[in-house]
């Protein structure tokens, strides 16, 4: 691989199925790892479950996802089914829904996630145990990447409506271990592929529903090769040396 074939927009397509087998491991591991025996003391899935997908953000002090950004993270998703979820989380006491249509944890809320990080924390341990290093040298481009994605949807007024801005920076308190760091950042960063992808789908003159249900073929194929342009912007905060390094560990990672 050279690094003609490492230019970011080529390097968004390679990196994006590393990143979500990443993620995925992690997540799936905090279910069984003691993440759903945790959500089942506050309620189970219907208390709990907007607050496992919007953590990173509803875990900080004074942290909200604002409507727009709701819809975003969830437009693949039916809005009312969406709304009728919501309306039960809010009555289970976990989240509190706000006069301009924002949504914060309540204190009860913000209870169970502060005991998920903990999960996730003693989950990722075990599961990337012996790859310190990799995990280390991920957190810190995975930051490079995430920092400069803010400044790039600041400069271009991407923030209305994004998931990314809406997700972006994970809430990360002081003495975070690296694992749930990992984990945290290689979420917020699908949000950005996320957007990207449903501007490619939209310029395409495609909905939420009709871009789920293309088959495979040249319209598909364009428009995953038009959301790699669009999610290319992050990449040229690494250097190709260092995209070649990224996709590496995230290869080698357990999961």
């Amino acid at each position: 691989m050279n690094t003609v074939e490492l230019a970011p927009h080529r390097f968004a397509g390679l990196v994006a199925p590393a990143v979500d087998r990443a993620f995925v491991a992690g997540m799936l591991a905090g279910r069984d790892g003691g993440g759903a025996e945790l959500s089942q003391r506050y309620g189970g899935p219907a208390a709990t479950g907007f607050l496992v997908e919007f953590r990173t953000r509803l875990a900080a002090p004074g942290g909200t996802v604002d409507g727009p950004g709701f819809a975003a993270v969830t437009r693949y998703r039916d809005p009312a089914t969406c709304q009728r979820a919501l309306d039960k989380q809010v009555a289970h006491g976990m989240i509190h829904r706000r006069p301009d249509g924002g949504l914060s944890a309540t204190d009860r809320g913000a209870a169970f996630l502060a005991e998920i990080y903990q999960v996730h924390a003693e989950v990722t341990e075990e599961l990337w145990a012996g790859h310190d290093d990799r995990v280390l040298r991920l957190v810190a481009s995975l930051g490079r990447l995430l920092a400069y994605a803010l400044v790039l949807a600041e400069e271009e007024g991407d923030a209305a409506g994004s998931a990314f801005t809406a997700m972006a920076p994970p809430y990360e308190p002081d003495g975070t271990p690296p694992g749930v760091l990992l984990l945290n950042r290689l979420g917020t960063l699908r949000y950005h592929r996320a957007d990207a992808h449903a501007a490619a789908w939209a310029a395409a003159g495609h909905t939420a529903a009709s871009a789920s249900d293309l088959p495979d073929g040249p319209e598909r194929l364009a428009i995953e090769l038009e959301t790699d342009r669009r999610a290319a912007g992050p990449y040229a905060a690494l250097g190709a040396e260092e995209r070649l390094t990224m996709l590496a560990d995230l290869a080698a990672l357990p999961g």
